[in-house]
């Protein structure tokens, strides 16, 4: 009788207040933040924080609001945020199992279905990544192998930047696709010439997605996959250009397969068909066709952004401080000279060079909030309790400019990285490929090629401004933090 009296009392705006009131009710209840849990800003009812920038720079105003140790509600999913220097040691170094995982990022997860090394899990990770490992450590002759791709490719790239005869020109694509050529060599068992417009391509798509995949509307996307799944958008576009990307991979495992000798592997790709044959009784381990091509476009993307965007940084900063771009030269000609290539065992005896890249890596803050993690267990940090499964992110920016750590943080300052003696050192701080068991799996080959390039660049060019050009020292984020687009002038020494 009650039921009826209300039924026949209340209109139909009425019960569309009614109804949304207790939708806001129930949205309230379900997304209680526990005292317990890491605090931060008022979220709106079913949206959650998703006008809240994700940004670096907007993440460090709150870390300064709620500590080092905040939260965010995207959608119906909190997400934790960790900044600075002690904080993010604490949970990557000292809690080295408590936030290995890799959360489900809706965007990426459409490319890369948690399989292959970046976003797998459990068994399938361990025994994916440790195969990746152990090739890129021990294929040919080891790290000398991968130091004559680097010796190689750097000729062909400053051979390049020759052939423009002191004329303003834009490194970008043919410093990445030098750069992808070494984990090309290594992966595919050759290189791409430069005039190559496929590879080209294929570069320019997965910077694009790289680009988009950091903007609002492309975040968004990963709090409302299902809404915003069949609109359009950044993230229609990454995912596009994934799957042209895919494409080109198929392509050539499929003429790996048809070449394949298993008595004489040529490259990662050969080495991974033969594993797929050894375990053919432990599906669980994943060396298929599919986890290949994911495996392969983990290493190509490892292997060529971060280094690519590093030595752009580096090339900005030499320009806007030409005192430092000479003191390097100095250096070089006094250690290595013009008559060969610098190589890796030159690094101790070039201290002020080694921390002129180190510092282009701090200040250039190329990967600043860094892939989420996933707590793999209920854990304190912070004196606030992380629960088993909440998506956690650590902020890699404010690290590097952790103003405890650094003594002019927001500088270029190359002193950084070097003694009272003038020799090299290493810092604690210095995170740029994050740190635990999810660290870079390319960070090795990274700094070889940063070093080896760098200094050849130095050793063979001296790189101005064109005239009315001098290039921003503000950077476009994506996932990624990058220079914006410049022409430059390569004057040969």
């Amino acid at each position: 009788m009650i039921f009826e009296a209300l039924f026949d009392f209340m209109d139909f705006t009425g019960w569309l207040l009614f109804s949304l009131t207790l939708l806001l009710l129930i949205d309230v209840v379900r997304n209680w933040r526990q005292h317990s849990f890491p605090p931060g800003p008022w979220a709106v009812p079913f949206l959650g924080n998703v006008f809240t920038g994700v940004d670096f720079k907007t993440l460090e105003k709150l870390a300064q609001k709620y500590g080092p140790v905040f939260s965010l509600r995207k959608g119906s999913e909190r997400i934790v945020f960790i900044s600075g220097h002690k904080m993010v040691k604490e949970a990557l170094v000292r809690q080295l199992d408590s936030f290995v995982d890799r959360p489900v990022v809706p965007l990426f997860h459409e490319v890369f279905k948690g399989i292959g090394i970046g976003l797998s899990n459990g068994y399938l990770w361990k025994q994916q990544r440790r195969f990746a490992t152990n090739h890129l450590r021990h294929f040919g002759e080891g790290q000398k192998s991968l130091e004559k791709y680097i010796e190689v490719e750097t000729n062909f790239l400053c051979d390049a930047f020759k052939e423009e005869q002191g004329k303003a020109f834009n490194p970008h694509y043919i410093i990445t696709t030098a750069v992808s050529n070494i984990i090309s060599s290594v992966l595919f068992g050759h290189r791409f010439e430069y005039s190559d417009q496929t590879f080209r391509r294929v570069l320019e798509l997965d910077n694009e997605a790289i680009v988009f995949a950091g903007s609002p509307l492309s975040q968004l996307y990963n709090a409302f996959p299902g809404l915003l799944k069949h609109l359009p958008g950044p993230h229609q576009t990454v995912l596009g250009n994934y799957q042209k990307i895919m494409t080109f991979l198929k392509k050539e495992v499929e003429k790996h397969q048809e070449e394949w000798n298993p008595d004489d592997p040529r490259d990662f790709i050969d080495v991974y068909l033969a594993e797929m044959e050894k375990k053919k009784k432990d599906p669980q381990a994943g060396f298929n066709l599919e986890t290949l091509q994911v495996c392969i476009l983990d290493l190509i993307e490892a292997g060529t952004e971060s280094v690519a965007t590093t030595l752009r940084w580096a090339l900005v900063y030499m320009m806007h401080y030409p005192e430092i771009q000479e003191k390097v030269q100095a250096e070089i000609d006094g250690v290595v000279g013009q008559s060969r290539q610098p190589t890796v065992a030159d690094r101790p005896n070039l201290p002020y060079t080694d921390a002129v890249i180190h510092e282009t890596q701090r200040i250039g803050n190329i990967v600043p909030i860094g892939f989420p993690k996933m707590a793999s267990k209920d854990s304190i940090l912070g004196g606030y309790l992380i629960p088993k499964g909440t998506t956690v992110n650590t902020i890699l920016a404010s690290v590097l400019v952790d103003t405890k750590e650094w003594a002019t943080p927001d500088i270029f300052n190359p002193e950084h990285f070097l003694d009272s003696e003038g020799q090299f050192r290493r810092r604690e701080s210095f995170l740029p490929f994050s740190a635990g068991k999810r660290v870079c799996l390319g960070e090795h080959l990274a700094r070889m090629e940063l070093f080896l390039l760098f200094t050849s660049f130095l050793q063979r060019f001296t790189f101005s401004p064109v005239p009315g050009e001098m290039p921003s020292l503000e950077g476009v984020l994506g996932f990624t933090y990058s220079p914006n687009e410049f022409r430059i002038l390569a004057e040969p020494r």
